[in-house]
């Protein structure tokens, strides 16, 4: 039997997944990525420290915060530039207001539609139109805080090596918190919704890897961790994750301790499930989300825990820096050169960016290795496992199964949207 499905929206990127089966047995399951190179890499070699950080935040128009915050740690841990807890404190709030971007932007315009039957959030506008005003006015907070801190919503420009150009005025940073509070109410209605879905079922172990929750829940960090017993300096993490290519795919997968691993919201809440704020634990408990799940369609569930600890770190935070109030620092980058890397827990995992630099402040090396590509390998993995208990079911349940998989993982595969293609062979 043959399916085909075009233009499937609600996943960024083009990738190909073949099923061949027969006879009721799975024979092949693999996950094509067909998106083109784009070189990044290469078009940050030779480029000044001051330039690089900006071009990064490129590689990822839905990530651009959590690419500019792991380049600009890879470059200071290479010149050796020390920053203040100020800028650490800013950087970590403007961290999360990216990951209520894209937490939100998924839940409610990828998840949810998967949950409720229709092909997209639009025609929910006119059946559910409340539903659709929350996820709009949630989407714009996350949205206003990085407008804020970064000084737009998509590739902050103020954040640089060392600090930051501008800082947000005390003003603005007072509404943000006003708006965030008064916005409690429409995230208990999407806890409330997603604790109505039916979760489909899968168990398949692997490693789960973030970084270091030594000063709370995951978010930046300077040694990574795994379920696996990994426990290393985050400059060591071309030893930890290793790529590899795969036939079928332009992306390179990755592994560590075993065959296949698991980064982003699923792997932090296993790893670091007890260091989540008081709220976002009891919030865990109602979705009956418990830290040892092996289940890959829960990660929906832990994205929508960090919304919530996203939400009340960032009023603690933003108390924290109003209280100590905002100054103007001085900015020094040594002269020479030198290698670092830096890391983040970006919204879809774990993210690590590594540089050399010459002695005129020039990259004359770049490694990047995004979270998807760390978990090419297990959707493939997880495909593999779900699809024999599938087959005896119509082929668009068949389908629709295996997508929802798929977008469990929220994969960036290009920071665009489209095709996905499914052949019954």
């Amino acid at each position: 039997m043959n399916i085909e499905i075009k233009h499937l929206a609600r996943m960024e990127g083009h990738a190909n997944l073949v099923v061949d089966a027969a006879n009721g047995e799975l024979k092949e399951c693999r996950l094509e990525i067909v998106e083109s190179p784009r070189f990044f890499e290469v078009m940050l070699k030779g480029r000044h420290y001051s330039d690089v950080a900006p071009i990064a935040a490129r590689i990822c128009g839905v990530c651009s915060v959590s690419h500019t915050l792991a380049s600009l740690a890879a470059t200071e841990n290479a010149l050796g530039v020390r920053v203040s807890e100020q800028t650490l404190g800013l950087r970590r709030l403007l961290s999360y207001g990216e990951n209520l971007q894209s937490h939100l932007l998924h839940l409610y315009f990828m998840a949810v539609p998967d949950y409720l039957g229709v092909p997209s959030i639009l025609p929910l506008a006119k059946t559910r139109r409340e539903l659709v005003a929350r996820a709009l006015r949630l989407k714009k907070l996350g949205n206003d805080l990085v407008q804020v801190i970064g000084g737009r919503p998509v590739h902050p420009v103020t954040p640089r090596v060392g600090g930051f150009s501008v800082l947000p005025a005390a003003a603005a940073l007072k509404e943000l918190r006003r708006h965030l509070v008064t916005a409690l109410g429409d995230l208990e209605e999407t806890v409330a919704l997603f604790a109505s879905f039916r979760v489909p079922e899968l168990e398949r172990d692997t490693e789960y890897l973030c970084l270091a929750a030594d000063a709370g829940y995951p978010s930046v960090g300077e040694r990574i961790i795994s379920s696996d017993g990994v426990n290393a300096p985050v400059h060591d993490f071309a030893q930890v994750v290793r790529e590899y290519f795969q036939p079928h795919s332009t992306a390179k997968f990755a592994r560590a301790s075993r065959d296949t691993l698991m980064v982003g919201p699923l792997a932090r809440y296993r790893n670091a499930a007890a260091q989540l704020s008081p709220m976002a634990r009891k919030v865990a408990a109602a979705l009956s989300l418990d830290p040892s799940t092996r289940n890959p369609y829960q990660g929906n569930l832990a994205r929508l825990t960090e919304v919530v600890h996203f939400f009340e770190e960032a009023i603690h935070l933003i108390d924290s820096l109003l209280l100590k109030g905002l100054r103007p620092e001085s900015i020094w980058v040594p002269p020479g050169g030198g290698a670092g890397a830096g890391a983040v827990e970006a919204p879809r995992g774990t993210l690590f960016h590594a540089y050399a630099y010459d002695e005129q402040g020039r990259i004359t090396s770049a490694n990047c290795i995004i979270p998807t590509a760390q978990n090419l390998g297990n959707i493939e993995a997880d495909l593999r496992a779900l699809v024999p208990g599938l087959l005896h079911l119509p082929q668009p349940e068949i389908t629709a199964r295996l997508e929802m998989l798929i977008r469990a993982y929220d994969p960036c595969i290009s920071c665009s949207t489209h095709l996905v293609k499914v052949e019954y062979l």
